[in-house]
């Protein structure tokens, strides 16, 4: 039988696996500057920590989770985003107690699970890595975090990033929003889609975000959700754009955006590539907001939450060729060309010592002659060949060959540490 992975998942090979790497790297550093540490959670939670924090109607709960029953008989649930999962832990550990210094600053990466329609950047496992800082309501925290993300996507020099943001309000101004939406809306019932009839009642806003045609237009002429925020929600969303001007990072404001999941509220975010590898137009490859409410609803205290995800496979799509070549190219440093039976193991010794010395070596593993060995020397590029023979053995020293320029001279391996730092 031949065995296939599983549609919507993929392998990741060397040297590709270099980029995932220096993605990884590149966002730890990032979010360590800013002062957040590492989380991990459990890849699959009880169905409910994603069904009351995504929301009955979003289409991760409705179409995409991967849910089953265990033999327990427990309703599991593979993680299908990352903030659910921490929230969780946030609550369970108590990381809300006054011993722990606030905000409370994480960052978690990892593999995710959605049954959707697989396609270029979107798998059915897929990995993210985002952000979460809990315990201020400060706009500050806000800018903070979208600060935060820009400089991560810089960092990784991906091109023509353009800043989207909105405000969803406080819970007085989507009541008010809320209803003034279903007003709108009603008279098109007969017209909306499927999906967005059993929204319309429960969460009217998820009918903004519909991909339906027909419901994109009904919803290009409904009210704004800017003309419904109470005085506290003006003035915080007033602050994060006064905060982003004063740092300079440029922005648009679209009334329109709600963003996919229901705990969202204040400030949301998304930032956008035009044109790219992921397609014409505007395309989302980092999105994120406020969500004051989600503590609470897994069982916490009311505690504020902000933070964004961003998808690992989309990223990669968009590092540029100089650096996908540079991250690719194999670095071998050292090869180490033993002849003859009777220097293996004095190979071996120079072998543990060049990478005691952290230097990138190889040696033959497959009992081959002196010059297969120099040409799997020649093949994985390496800057310098070490050869051993039995005289080189007997008077304790070897042969030490620069690959670009042909020059060669005979060393210990005392006088090869004294001259390491010259070879780096």
């Amino acid at each position: 039988m031949k065995y296939q992975k599983p549609k919507g998942t993929a392998d990741i090979l060397p040297p590709y696996s270099k980029e995932w790497q220096f993605v990884e790297q590149k966002a730890r550093e990032t979010f360590a500057l800013y002062n957040y540490e590492e989380i991990r959670t459990p890849m699959f939670e009880k169905f409910e920590v994603f069904s009351r924090s995504a929301g009955d109607t979003s289409d991760i709960v409705t179409k995409e989770m991967y849910d089953f029953d265990d033999k327990g008989g427990r309703h599991i649930a593979l993680r299908p985003e990352g903030t659910a999962g921490v929230v969780r832990a946030f609550v369970e550990n108590k990381l809300y107690g006054p011993e722990h210094q606030k905000p409370v600053k994480v960052y978690y990466m990892g593999p995710m699970f959605r049954y959707e329609r697989p396609q270029s950047g979107r798998l059915r496992e897929f990995h993210q890595i985002g952000v979460e800082a809990f315990g201020s309501d400060s706009p500050k925290i806000d800018v903070d975090t979208i600060t935060m993300a820009m400089d991560f996507l810089s960092q990784l020099k991906v091109a023509g990033l353009k800043l989207v943001i909105n405000t969803l309000g406080d819970q007085a101004s989507r009541q008010q929003y809320r209803q003034a939406l279903i007003d709108y809306l009603e008279p098109y019932y007969d017209e909306l889609s499927d999906d967005s009839k059993e929204r319309l009642h429960k969460n009217p806003l998820r009918v903004l975000d519909s991909k339906d045609a027909t419901d994109q237009e009904i919803v290009k002429d409904a009210p704004s959700i800017l003309d419904y925020l109470t005085e506290d929600a003006q003035k915080h969303f007033a602050q994060v754009k006064e905060q982003l001007d004063a740092l300079e990072i440029p922005y648009v404001v679209d009334s329109s955006m709600v963003r996919g999941l229901d705990y969202y509220n204040h400030t949301i975010f998304e930032i956008m590539v035009a044109d790219s590898a992921l397609g014409k137009g505007d395309v989302t490859i980092c999105a994120g907001g406020r969500y004051n409410g989600l503590v609470q609803e897994l069982g916490g205290p009311e505690v504020s939450g902000v933070g964004f995800g961003l998808g690992v496979e989309r990223l990669l799509l968009l590092l540029n060729e100089q650096t996908q070549a540079a991250l690719q190219a194999s670095r071998l440093d050292f090869y180490v060309v033993g002849i003859g039976e009777a220097v293996q193991t004095e190979t071996l010794k120079i072998v543990h010592e060049l990478r005691k010395m952290n230097f990138v070596t190889e040696q033959d593993y497959l009992e081959r002659k002196p010059k297969a060995q120099f040409k799997s020397a020649d093949k994985l590029n390496a800057r310098y060949v070490i050869t051993v023979g039995e005289a080189e053995m007997q008077a304790h020293v070897f042969k030490l060959k620069e690959m670009a320029t042909g020059t060669e001279k005979t060393l210990s391996l005392d006088e090869l540490k004294d001259i390491k730092n010259d070879l780096k």
